[in-house]
């Protein structure tokens, strides 16, 4: 079994890292050096960069920051907002990302997955999916989530939507659980149990860690690596000490 991640995820808006609930009501967190020098030391396998308001606001990701995190930074590290074309990609991976995560604009064009996977390799194509249980009980993605005024359902389903993007190139999909964001009550561990069993490609699971055995569960579960924000920014659960508890419950974690 592949060595587990811990990732934390650092939502950025106008420069500064930011932290919602359920994708919304938004608080400030600090700057973006700030976290990431902190996140280097303790330990993070990778980080995960979503400039948030990008796709809603219709523009690409901005490289400015990007740049300071490769400076800074010996851990791999992904970038999300409002990548829609090869170049936009490119540029990302130019500035010093290992990865970039498209959303919005894959579901807008699902042509992107196999352009960046045929330019830049599957290893650099993460595809993120906003997953929110419907009415009828069904996970459906929605898109546009770095802004609730612009948020909305994208029309698929999404169970169908993984493994669309798998087989067009996708080295990787993270799975937002809408319902779970910054509530600290667990991963939706059937739902990422589910996406895990469809699809040939690691699965990040995101959205819910309010303790360690919330990790515990995912990871057991299958999921390749766990993301988390809240808990990691407000300091609630320290990456050195999870990673020891992890290690206790039978889960291989790098040190």
């Amino acid at each position: 079994m592949p060595t587990r991640r811990i990732i934390p995820c650092l939502d950025v808006r106008d420069g500064r890292v930011v932290k919602g609930v359920r994708f919304e009501g938004h608080r400030d967190m600090g700057s973006i050096e700030e976290h990431t020098a902190h996140y280097v030391t303790a330990g993070a396998d990778e980080l995960v960069f979503y400039d948030i308001s990008a796709s809603p606001e219709g523009r690409s990701v901005d490289l400015d920051w990007v740049r300071r995190v490769a400076r800074l930074i010996d851990i791999p590290f992904a970038v999300a907002g409002g990548i829609r074309t090869r170049d936009q990609a490119a540029a990302v991976l130019e500035a010093g990302a290992d990865k970039v995560s498209v959303n919005s604009p894959a579901l807008e064009r699902p042509e992107l997955i196999e352009e960046l996977a045929r330019d830049f390799g599957s290893q650099c194509v993460v595809v993120g999916v906003d997953s929110l249980r419907d009415e009828h009980g069904d996970y459906q993605v929605k898109q546009y989530t770095g802004d609730p005024s612009m948020s909305r359902a994208a029309g698929r389903r999404t169970q169908e939507w993984v493994r669309e993007a798998a087989s067009r190139g996708a080295g990787e999909i993270v799975l937002n659980c809408m319902s779970r964001d910054g509530v600290r009550t667990g991963y939706d561990v059937e739902h990422t149990a589910a996406v895990i069993e469809a699809v040939p490609v690691p699965v990040i699971a995101s959205g819910g860690a309010g303790a360690p055995e919330h990790f515990r569960d995912v990871l057991a579960a299958g999921a390749s690596g766990a993301l988390a924000a809240t808990v990691f920014h407000d300091r609630l659960i320290a990456i050195p000490q999870l990673k020891e508890y992890l290690t206790t419950c039978g889960i291989d974690v790098r040190p």
